[in-house]
């Protein structure tokens, strides 16, 4: 049968699905919208059955705030090649859904995937859209924050992306500064009182065993190995390290002078490259 163009056209805005695909599907259905609307997404259904077993390790990391910056979240949509995760449609892609989990202020990876979405949930969406891509996707992880501001981060390509809670809110420029510095420097935790308990003895261990083979007096080891632990808050703390913009100070130091009194208390980092 013949299909008509202006179909054709509100099928593939509406599943993101190929122009002859599209075609296919409106003839199959004999000319009904919805019915090849099914079609489409029941395809990619299939092919992402075919396609469960492929490795997924390429993608997008992408963060945002919502519009008043007091929620923000991140999520990582995996494919399997680069060239399919630079393609601007699938950005598209991957920030609706992160859009959507903004809009709900989702709670989880589960949350997400449950989430209800073109009379679907998120977790259909992204297998229909296997189907479309002609990749395995896979939306592997999310993560959200909630404070008094929110400032988030994408680095170029794509790849990392970092969000900042602050208690109060800050300068655009200041938030992006300090979310710029949690996706140069990778600090392990905000401050030397939110890490762990374990990891602190155990780099004081560690420094204790080194002076101890360099020879250093055994009563003067505590005290030196605590030296070293404090260099080590410098270089893995987000708020001790030195500022990516100006060495000469501490992100905390650059916080106190730019936007005194205001605290930060979240941090969430992820890179698809670890």
């Amino acid at each position: 049968m013949s299909v008509n163009a202006k179909d054709v056209m509100k099928l593939r805005k509406a599943t993101g699905a190929g122009m002859m695909d599209c075609k296919k599907a409106l003839a199959e259905a004999e000319g009904n919208y919805d019915r090849a609307v099914e079609i489409i997404r029941e395809r990619g259904k299939a092919i992402a059955n075919k396609r469960a077993d492929r490795e997924a390790t390429e993608g997008v990391c992408l963060a945002k705030a919502s519009a008043d910056k007091t929620f923000g979240a991140m999520i990582v949509l995996n494919c399997e090649t680069d060239f399919v995760a630079k393609n601007e449609s699938y950005v598209a892609l991957a920030t609706r859904i992160l859009d959507a989990a903004i809009e709900n202020k989702v709670a989880d990876l589960d949350a997400l995937k449950a989430l209800a979405i073109d009379n679907t949930t998120v977790g259909e969406f992204v297998a229909e859209q296997t189907g479309v891509v002609g990749e395995k996707l896979d939306l592997s992880f999310f993560a959200s924050l909630e404070a008094g501001y929110i400032a988030s981060y994408i680095h170029a390509g794509n790849k990392l992306s970092t969000l900042i809670g602050f208690d109060g809110e800050v300068a655009e420029q200041v938030g992006k500064d300090v979310a710029m510095q949690a996706a140069a420097m990778a600090p392990m935790a905000i401050d030397r009182d939110a890490v762990p308990a374990e990891t602190k003895e155990n780099e004081l261990h560690i420094a204790m065993e080194k002076f101890r083979l360099e020879g250093k007096p055994e009563n003067m080891l505590e005290k030196i190995a605590q030296g070293a632990l404090n260099k080590w808050f410098k270089e893995n703390t987000l708020l001790e390290q030195a500022f990516v913009k100006d060495g000469k100070m501490s992100v905390n130091q650059y916080l106190a002078q730019e936007a005194k009194g205001v605290k930060v208390t979240g941090m969430v980092r992820n890179s698809l490259n670890g």
